[in-house]
């Protein structure tokens, strides 16, 4: 006798719409998982629902005005990008920046990446499955070093406070001060983070050799930043490749073993730890006074002719800006290197063969930006 059975009951494959309006998805973003029982077989990413047109938008402005677009496409590490397009600029202008105007813009940006992690702590473990807290503790803290950028900038996310060749304005009288206030909060708010998390049982069964990545594939893949490092490539362009100040100051580049998702979270609370002892060392050494921007600043700014790519070690990884001058006020044509795109290429290859729920881990642990992904 030969048993029959139902073909309706066969298992087969089904793809899920995941996004683009999903809370773990961390802005508009859609992926179309195809789940064979609750095993993932293949992947799908969908980008563009954020693509505005800003690097053909930067190419219409002046160069002191395509620095707001940089704050609208690395929304949560602003300074960096700011960074990077200033840097491209400078260089094809030959200009020297102040040394008190590095010093502030190292501290920024480092304060930066601080109020960056802060956020990606906080999502990544409710994500995990850690429920509000790792919220009610990150926020705080981001809220005291989004005040600080608020009283240096006049606004709360947009800053537009560096310029070619410097600074905008000088600091608050009470800058020192200040910033000296608030990393005592970061560090109490990391260490809570770090107790609530790192070696939560819970925690770990979601995030240990879930989404491991071979440094091999990282580098083959373009991934930079805690990405790139946490499957073991000790790379960052402050160490490697210095520009800025960044050769005086002593830190660490934190690297992972295993390249999964809890290697991305411990290379993300150390380099919390390195941020802060940066920005310690950058108070000692600032000085006291001096000028924010080179004497002979021109009015307009004006380019010669030629390219530059420039680069900075932004919180999710390199964010470069290339840069082509025909002459004149206005880039002839420019491109933004976005480290969330080339990680976020890496996606499908990490999460074939994990289940359903390991899909927003391994997508909450590269910390992408979607307008960063878009621009």
């Amino acid at each position: 006798m030969v048993l029959e059975r139902d073909p309706a009951l066969d298992v087969v494959d089904m793809p899920i719409n995941m996004g683009p309006q999903h809370p773990s998805t961390h802005g508009v973003f859609r992926m179309v998982l195809v789940v064979n029982g609750e095993k993932i077989v293949d992947l799908v990413p969908h980008i563009g629902y954020m693509h505005r047109g800003g690097e053909k938008l930067m190419e219409a402005m002046d160069f002191r005005q395509g620095i707001g677009y940089c704050d609208r496409t690395e929304y949560l590490a602003q300074f960096s990008a700011e960074l990077a397009y200033c840097l491209a600029v400078e260089r094809l202008m030959d200009l020297q920046v102040p040394e008190r105007a590095e010093y502030i813009r190292v501290i920024l940006t480092e304060m930066n990446r601080l109020s960056s992690h802060f956020m990606f702590a906080g999502a990544f473990g409710v994500d995990a499955g850690v429920f509000a807290t790792s919220f009610t503790y990150a926020f705080p803290q981001r809220e005291f070093l989004q005040e600080v950028f608020e009283e240096v900038s006049g606004d709360r996310l947009m800053y537009a406070y560096f310029r070619v060749g410097g600074l905008a304005w000088e600091v608050p009288d009470n800058f020192v001060q200040r910033v000296h206030e608030v990393l005592v909060h970061s560090a109490q708010g990391l260490k809570d983070i770090d107790d609530l998390l790192t070696k939560n049982e819970i925690f770990m069964a979601r995030c240990q050799n879930i989404g491991s990545f071979s440094a091999q594939r990282a580098i083959a893949y373009g991934l930079s930043g805690p990405m790139l490092r946490a499957s073991g490539v000790p790379w960052d362009l402050r160490k490697d490749e210095p520009y800025s100040i960044y050769d005086r100051f002593n830190f660490e580049v934190p690297v992972g073993n295993y390249g999964d998702v809890y290697d991305r979270y411990l290379v993300r609370i150390e380099e919390m730890r390195q941020s802060i002892s940066i920005i310690e060392q950058a108070l000692e050494q600032l000085p006291p006074d001096g000028p924010i921007v080179p004497e002979k600043m021109p009015r307009r700014l004006r380019t010669p002719p030629g390219e530059v790519y420039a680069k900075v070690e932004a919180p999710r990884g390199e964010w470069g800006v290339y840069l082509v001058s025909k002459g004149g006020d206005k880039p002839y044509r420019l491109k933004m290197r976005s480290p969330s795109f080339c990680n976020l290429s890496a996606l499908r290859e990490m999460t074939i063969g994990h289940y359903l729920a390991d899909a927003v881990m391994i997508l909450g642990s590269m910390d992408i930006v979607l307008c960063d992904v878009d621009r």
